[in-house]
Parts: C-alpha cells; structure tokens; sequence
C-alpha cells in the first residue's frame, strides 16, 4: 500500500499544480470562448477527481511500469505514453463528443496540449521519485 503513495501524490500534486493556472489562468479565456464551462468553477471537484484518479494511475504504475526492465528514459516514456493515451480518451475525446463548445477543434487543441505537459511531467517525476 505505501508504494502506491508516492506515485499517487505525484500525479494529484502535479496535475493540480498544471491544471489549476493551465485552465483558470493562462488559458482562461480561451476556455470561455469555448462557452462550455460554468461561470464559477469548483476546483475541489476536479481536484477530488484527481485523488481517484491518482490512486488508481499509482495502482497501474506499480502493477506495470515500476517493475519493467530498462532504464529511467524508457520507464517515464512508456508511463507517460500509457497515461497520456488514456487520460486523453475520457478527458478530451470524450469531452468532446458530448458537450457543448464553439469550438471542437480549439478544445481538442488546448486538452490535448494539456495532457502531454501534465504527462511528461507526472511520468518523469514518477520514475524519478517512486
């Protein structure tokens, strides 16, 4: 059970700490051209969110990718890529085959931008930490 702590940490930590000012900040007004948020958001949602999926990306690392052979470069690649594919499925595919958006193509753009910084920087630190 204590092996899955830092990898969990790691993913709510750094995603947090991207998603926060990547959608409510930097991009901000972006994401209100989109017209597909709320007004006011509830950070501590997505951030629930982020506990669950840590836990369960941490069970996966540790299943996976921590006990694979090779060095550090493959391990986070492999991770990262694994990650990325997957939280992209159900963070940008499926957000956009069912919400509403101005702009399909502008949303794709921006999540899927957002998933591979937070993806590179949660494997990389990862395997670097766990």
């Amino acid at each position: 059970m204590t092996g899955l702590v830092v990898p969990a940490l790691v993913y709510v930590l750094a995603s947090f700490a991207i998603a926060y000012p990547w959608h409510l900040k930097v991009f901000a007004a972006r994401y209100r051209a989109l017209e597909m948020y709320r007004d006011e958001v509830l950070p501590q949602l997505g951030l629930s969110s982020m506990v669950i999926q840590g836990v369960c990306f941490a069970m996966i690392y540790c299943a996976l990718f921590e006990p694979m052979q090779g060095g550090w470069l493959i391990r986070a690649a492999t991770y990262g890529a694994f990650g990325a594919v997957l939280s992209w499925s159900f963070t940008t595919l499926a957000a956009a085959a069912k919400n509403r958006m101005t702009s399909i193509r502008d949303f794709v753009t921006l999540e899927t931008t957002f998933t591979l910084v937070q993806w590179i920087v949660v494997a990389a630190v990862t395997v670097t930490l766990a």
